[in-house]
C-alpha cells in the first residue's frame, strides 16, 4: 500500500508498507517546500531525505495515535470492513479529515484524491447521527464518509455553513465537534464541560467557542474546532504523539512514558518561554477546577505552516472530581497524582522543577484570575448542582497553601 501524505496543499511523503510494517519517507517536494529537518509534520519526525531505521517504530507510533478509541475505533473499522491495528488500511479509509491539517489517501486508488463535499442536514438528521455510533460513526456516511478524530467520549464531526449544519464527504473540513448528552450519572458532563472550556476562555487559555445546543430535543456541546481556520486546517499534533506514547500511555501511570516534564522540555526545544507559562497556567487551572484528565492527549502542539510551533490551546476541560472515580490525576503534579493532595506549593515546585521563571508568581496570578472568573460565571442548567461552589472552595484551598480538597 502506498497513502499520501499531503500537508498544506504538499504532499510531504507517503506511507508504504502493510498493517505494522509501513513506514514515512518525505518526498522532495516536501523538503524543497518546508526544509530540510523541517518540523512541520511533528517534533518527532523531522523532514529528513533518510529516515532513521532505528525511529521507525516512533513513525508508526505516530500515525496510528491518529486513530480512534475505544468504541469509536470498533465502529470505524466495522464500517470500513477493516481490521485491527492496520494503520495504513485504516488511514486509507478514513485519512482525509483527521485532527490537524494532514490529509491521507490511496495513491494506488483510480478514484482518489477525492472530490470533497458536503451534505445539508435537519435537526432530526443530527439527532439521529448522535444517536446511532454504530451505523455513522463520527457521522461518516457508508460510502462517502473520511473522517478520522481521537477520544472515547461519543461524538460526531460536522461543517458549520452559513445555512445550520451539514455533513463531511469525501473529506471536507469538518469545523465542529458534537456531544451529545449521555444518560444516567453522566448527564452532567456536557454542561460541566461547557462551564470548563468558559473558564479557560475567560483565562485566555482557549479562544474557540463551545455551546449547548439542542437537535430535535436532544442536547449537545457543540466545539468549534481550533484546529480548523479560515475554512481550511491548521496542523496540530498531540503530546502522545510527540513523545512517542500509544493509546493508554497517555495516562503517565501506564508506561511511565509521559510527564509534565517531558511536555516542557519539548517545549522549552521546540516552542517559546510563553508557551512553558501557558503550559504552567493550564496545570493550574486543571488542579483549580478538578480535571482530572489533562493527559498528553488533551495537549498539543500547533505546526501553523510557516514552522512556528505554539502550544495548542486547552480543550476538554472538563471538571470532574465530583464524578465517581479514584480522584488521580492523568499526568502527576510534584510526583503527587491524587488531586486532592495537591497544593499551591506542589504547582509551583513542578514549575520551578521545569525551569519556568517567577513559578510562584505565575500560579498565584493564575489562581486569582480563576477565583474571579469562577466568582462571575454561573453553570448553566444541567450542570452538576455544586459545581460553582465546588470550585470556589478548590480555588480558596489552593491560594491559602491547603490541599485542594475532596
Amino acid at each position: 500500500m502506498r497513502l499520501a501524505i499531503e500537508l498544506y496543499g504538499t504532499v510531504i511523503g507517503t506511507l508504504t508498507g502493510e498493517a505494522r510494517a509501513f513506514d514515512f519517507t518525505p518526498t522532495q517536494d516536501g523538503l524543497d517546500t518546508f526544509g530540510t529537518n523541517s518540523t512541520v509534520l511533528s517534533v518527532t519526525i523531522p523532514l529528513a531525505p533518510a529516515q532513521r531505521r532505528a525511529h521507525a517504530g516512533r513513525r508508526r507510533n505516530w500515525f496510528a495515535e491518529l486513530l480512534p478509541e475505544g468504541d469509536q475505533y470498533d465502529y470505524l473499522l466495522a464500517q470500513g470492513g477493516l481490521r485491527r491495528d492496520d494503520t495504513p488500511s485504516f488511514l486509507a479509509r478514513f485519512g482525509r479529515d483527521v485532527a490537524g491539517a494532514l490529509q491521507v489517501w490511496d495513491l494506488d486508488d483510480p478514484t482518489e484524491p477525492k472530490t470533497p463535499s458536503i451534505r445539508n442536514l435537519s435537526p432530526a438528521e443530527i439527532r439521529t447521527l448522535l444517536e446511532d455510533p454504530i451505523g455513522s460513526p463520527l457521522a461518516n456516511d457508508p460510502q462517502s464518509g473520511r473522517s478520522s478524530l481521537g477520544g472515547v467520549q461519543p461524538k460526531i464531526v460536522l461543517v458549520r455553513t452559513r445555512d445550520g449544519w451539514a455533513q463531511a464527504l469525501g473529506g471536507y473540513p469538518s469545523t465542529h465537534i458534537l456531544k451529545p448528552q449521555l444518560p444516567g450519572k453522566q448527564a452532567t458532563v456536557i454542561y460541566d464541560e461547557e462551564y470548563g472550556s468558559r473558564l479557560a476562555r475567560r483565562l485566555r487559555l482557549a479562544d474557540f467557542e463551545a455551546s449547548i445546543e439542542e437537535f430535535d430535543s436532544l442536547p449537545a456541546i457543540v466545539i468549534e474546532r481550533y484546529d480548523r481556520a479560515d475554512g481550511g486546517r491548521l496542523h496540530q499534533e498531540d503530546f502522545s504523539q510527540a513523545l512517542g506514547a500509544s493509546r493508554n500511555q497517555k495516562y503517565q501511570e501506564i508506561g511511565g512514558i509521559v510527564s509534565l516534564q517531558r511536555i516542557a522540555d519539548t517545549l522549552k526545544a521546540h516552542a517559546t518561554d510563553p508557551d512553558l507559562r501557558r503550559l504552567a497556567r493550564m496545570v493550574t487551572l486543571a488542579v483549580g477546577i478538578g480535571n482530572l484528565d489533562l493527559h498528553t492527549k488533551n495537549l498539543g502542539l500547533l505546526h501553523p505552516g510557516d514552522g512556528d510551533i505554539t502550544l495548542a490551546p486547552a480543550y476538554d476541560v472538563v471538571p470532574q472530581a465530583h464524578a465517581s472515580g479514584d480522584g488521580r490525576l492523568a499526568l502527576a503534579i510534584n510526583g503527587k497524582y491524587r488531586h486532592a493532595d495537591i497544593t499551591r506549593d506542589d504547582l509551583q515546585a513542578e514549575f520551578t522543577a521545569w525551569g519556568l521563571r517567577r513559578a510562584a508568581t505565575t500560579v498565584n496570578e493564575t489562581l486569582e484570575e480563576l477565583l474571579t472568573a469562577v466568582s462571575e460565571e454561573t453553570p448553566i442548567d444541567g450542570a452538576f448542582p455544586l459545581l460553582q461552589e465546588q470550585l470556589l472552595t478548590f480555588v480558596d484551598n489552593l491560594r491559602n497553601g491547603n490541599p485542594v480538597g475532596p
